[in-house]
């Protein structure tokens, strides 16, 4: 950028080459009046375009705006109708041409205004010269001094505010391009450590950090990557602690489903047994049931055997009774027939005492009555025989009456018990139906378990080698993991588990300042909120 001097020097350059000298800065003041008197309407008429321009009116916020412009380029025109392009002058029109660089105002845009102020201050200078008739009475050199005064001063300060619109382009191109190769080489330092540390972190090396001093800018670069890889760290310290978990755990599990499997196995083999002993119960429960059928009907056939008996011992008793009715009737007979005997026996022994008496006449008689008695006597001896016989007789008839009484109480006794056990296997036998209707049932269950479990020990040893391939999965996870170098692989081995790692929070560097940017061209309606803008156009 150049030095007050240096623009001294270019000052005093141009208005050499541009012959602005005392005569034309004399003649310049001459034209004071005719400029401050009609720069106000030539500005009006610059700033009617403006307004009517979309490209033009985008950089004023308002009317207001605008007219505080204006003002302030009545104020510069009155320092250029002095003719003394002084320090002042020189910064003023700095001031122009960097507020115009930095709005993004194209230098066409104040040619053009150059152009409509500079044609009606030439037509206003012309017109006041008219008529005091100045160009007609061979005034006509003093009038073309004051067009070109005026023309030199107006290229003079278009000249001047395009230079310092170029060179705060220039200056601002060479501070961006400065600032670009500070910000390659910062850039390139910040990769160079990124570029190492992804080289450790890409073999395995999870405590790989920037630790290098970078910019403000690329701060929050090395904190979130820091963190991201702190982060990786953690995950993979846990991951590693999950997977040795999952390994034990695999482990277990893998002796638990051998151990379950062998088991099933058992099961299966028992529960196959044990369908075979329910099919031999089921069929012996059968035959069990069909012979407490066929005890049943013996049973009912036994009973009415003995019902019969009952009857029979019923009229053996009846006979008895009969028999013991007519031995006592034949008793009776038997007594007459004694009795008879007996009257007899007297009789004969009465025949013998008259055939005594009679001598010789009644021997006969005697022998006769003789006989009569033995014959009585031995009726007598028969009838006391058969009479004892009877007796016995109707003592054994009444043994017989009471033993076949006994027999009757007994077969009825017989007959109530065999009815009781005919009801007990009846029961017996619904109760061997609904057993063997059970055991039936229980059977289907058992051959279902035994389906079930054949099934089972299938999807037991499916998961016997799921698990065992897991667990060969696993131990390859580990030793992938183990590959890794992080911070649990620091710390001490004598701790029995890991502590949970907290997550930390990265520390968050201050956002960097926005800086400036290059010169746009056009700017747009950001370019209102600037206060000078190119007010002092």
């Amino acid at each position: 950028m150049g030095t007050a001097m240096n623009q001294d020097y270019a000052i005093g350059e141009r208005t050499a080459f541009m012959g602005i000298d005392d005569k034309a800065r004399s003649a310049l003041r001459d034209l004071r009046p005719v400029i401050r008197a009609e720069i106000g309407k030539a500005l009006d008429n610059f700033y009617g375009k403006v307004r009517a321009t979309p490209e033009t009116r985008k950089f004023f916020s308002d009317d207001r705006h605008m007219n505080a412009a204006s003002s302030r380029q009545q104020a510069h025109w009155g320092v250029i109708a002095e003719g003394q392009f002084s320090d002042d002058y020189v910064q003023a029109v700095r001031a122009i041409g960097q507020t115009h660089a930095r709005i993004g105002l194209e230098p066409r845009w104040y040619i053009g205004g150059y152009a409509v102020v500079g044609d009606h201050l030439v037509r206003a200078v012309i017109d006041s010269m008219w008529p005091r008739g100045l160009l007609a009475k061979g005034g006509s050199d003093r009038a073309g001094e004051a067009v070109a005064a005026l023309m030199k001063a107006i290229f003079l300060d278009m000249d001047f505010a395009i230079s310092i619109y170029l060179e705060t382009l220039e200056n601002e191109r060479q501070r961006l391009e400065a600032e670009q190769k500070a910000t390659r080489a910062r850039q390139e330092h910040v990769v160079t450590l990124l570029a190492e540390a992804l080289d450790r972190l890409a073999a395995g090396d999870l405590l790989a950090r920037i630790d290098g001093e970078v910019c403000s800018e690329f701060e929050k670069l090395k904190a979130d990557f820091n963190h991201a890889v702190e982060l990786l760290d953690q995950a993979m310290c846990g991951v590693g602690g999950a997977t040795e978990g999952i390994r034990s755990s695999t482990e277990e599990i893998s002796v638990a489903a051998d151990d379950l499997s062998r088991r099933t196995e058992q099961q299966a083999a028992s529960l196959e047994q044990t369908a075979a002993a329910l099919d031999e119960i089921t069929a012996t429960v059968r035959r069990s049931a069909a012979g407490a059928k066929q005890a049943q009907e013996v049973v009912a056939g036994a009973k009415t055997e003995a019902e019969r008996s009952g009857s029979v011992v019923n009229q053996a008793v009846a006979a008895m009774g009969e028999i013991e009715t007519s031995s006592r009737e034949i008793g009776n007979i038997i007594g007459v027939i004694d009795e008879i005997a007996f009257q007899t026996n007297l009789l004969a022994l009465n025949a013998g005492v008259e055939a005594a008496r009679a001598g010789e006449a009644g021997r006969g008689f005697a022998v006769v009555a003789q006989e009569v008695r033995a014959l009585a006597q031995r009726s007598a001896d028969a009838a006391k025989e058969i009479k004892a016989l009877i007796n016995t007789s109707t003592k054994q008839v009444e043994a017989g009456v009471a033993l076949v009484g006994q027999t009757g109480d007994a077969l009825r006794g017989i007959v109530s018990k065999v009815a009781e056990i005919d009801e007990l296997i009846a029961q017996i036998s619904v109760s061997a139906q609904e057993q063997s209707g059970g055991l039936h049932e229980v059977n289907t269950a058992v051959n279902q378990m035994d389906q079930v479990t054949q099934q089972n020990a299938a999807m037991v040893e499916q998961t016997t080698a799921a698990t065992h391939s897991l667990k060969s999965q696993t131990g390859e996870l580990v030793r992938q993991v183990e590959t890794f170098r992080t911070s649990e692989g620091r710390r001490s081995s004598a701790a029995a588990s890991p502590a949970p790692v907290q997550m930390a929070q990265p520390a968050r560097s201050p956002r960097p300042q926005s800086r400036p940017g290059g010169p746009p061209i056009s700017r747009g309606a950001t370019a209102v909120a600037v206060k000078e803008e190119w007010e002092e156009f």
